[in-house]
């Protein structure tokens, strides 16, 4: 069966997406790293701040991922930057460690913005990327850098991070619609806390816990059915025939079957999605 995220320019994102697997590790970890080859060559870097997770990821010239790490942060919140110098301390600390293991400096990166954000918080992204140490080479709204990755024709993709959920709509190649909306894996997490009486830390624990997300499932589920209510509401009026998700709360089972039910169209996951968006982004930095 032709793999359906095999897109136009020839490389599979399923092999990119299981590579950045092996080599994007979580921060602070206790994994022994993959070794890196020597890379006398370009190298492109991306930074992605998001509410849950903030990931720097490398690759090499021909867009294959060779390093990076990821954290779980909370110095995002809706799309905007709300803990600036946590942001550049986290995001510093990041970079030393990629570049000891890397044996070079990372000089450059890009970093991308949710759909609507206002300019003057997309320049704050920016700024984070610069205080970190490196020229913020270029900015990339995070629908069309998902797509550099999925090369996806006509579809919608939906990024469902920590505090929103991002909408694009794709025709011919094309975004021709973005929205976001300040519904995302926070809220499921909120929701968690306030049904058990726990702190939002436990909560966040337990919805990423998989031997608790079969119980947890009905819990969320009205959150679920918000997120793709909000999908039906942006994609009205577009010629769209399935969905792809990606986002890190994209990884909590019965999410797709959930947005399916509701917006009528065929929802399916990407492997690993809290790399795809990153990936995209580092694809649009040319500079190291």
């Amino acid at each position: 069966m032709k793999n359906p995220f095999l897109n136009a320019t020839g490389f599979d994102p399923e092999d990119l997406l299981s590579r950045a697997h092996q080599v994007i590790l979580p921060s602070p970890n206790g994994h022994q790293p993959p070794p890196i080859p020597e890379i006398d060559g370009e190298l492109r870097v991306g930074v992605d701040l998001g509410t849950s997770y903030t990931v720097l990821v490398v690759l090499d010239a021909h867009n294959t991922p060779i390093a990076g790490e990821y954290r779980f942060t909370q110095i995002v919140r809706d799309g905007l930057v709300v803990d600036y110098i946590g942001a550049v301390s986290i995001l510093r600390e990041m970079k030393h460690n990629l570049e000891s293991r890397l044996g070079r400096t990372l000089t450059h990166s890009a970093s991308g913005y949710p759909p609507g954000v206002p300019q003057a918080e997309v320049q704050s992204t920016a700024n984070v990327v610069e205080a970190a140490g490196m020229i913020c080479s270029s900015l990339v709204d995070e629908a069309s850098a998902a797509n550099n990755v999925l090369g996806l024709k006509d579809g919608v993709i939906v990024d469902i991070g920590g505090g929103t959920t991002g909408i694009a709509v794709l025709q011919a190649g094309q975004v021709v619609h973005t929205a976001d909306e300040a519904t995302g894996g926070t809220h499921m997490s909120l929701v968690i806390a306030g049904g058990a009486d726990i702190s939002f830390k436990a909560a966040e624990v337990q919805k990423t816990d998989r031997t608790q997300q079969s119980r947890l499932f009905p819990i969320v589920r009205p959150v679920m059915e918000k997120m793709a209510t909000i999908i039906n509401q942006h994609i009205r009026g577009f010629s769209a025939d399935s969905i792809v998700l990606v986002g890190g709360t994209s990884l909590f089972p019965g999410i797709d079957r959930v947005i399916e039910a509701i917006t009528g169209l065929p929802t399916r996951v990407t492997p690993h999605p809290l790399f795809v968006t990153p990936i995209g982004i580092a694809m649009h930095n040319q500079a190291n």
